[in-house]
């Protein structure tokens, strides 16, 4: 795994912070469809990889969330 950089670490608080404003999982799916897009056009680019982390993260974050409120 690569250490993030400052700048990195400033992206992924902010571009997590922007998932967990989205309030509808078809959103979440909508930005993961949208990464996947420009990764193709734009492949190993270390803003899509980091995306692609945040977004993994948010959904196991919502199903934890979820979980537990059952």
């Amino acid at each position: 795994m690569v250490e993030d950089t400052e700048e990195e670490k400033a992206f992924r608080a902010i571009y997590a912070s922007e998932l967990r404003k989205m309030k509808q999982g078809t959103q979440l799916e909508d930005e993961r469809k949208k990464v996947n897009q420009q990764a193709m056009k734009t492949p190993g680019r270390r803003g899509e990889q980091i995306k692609h982390e945040e977004i993994d993260r948010e959904i196991v974050r919502r199903y934890r969330l979820a979980k537990g409120s059952v």
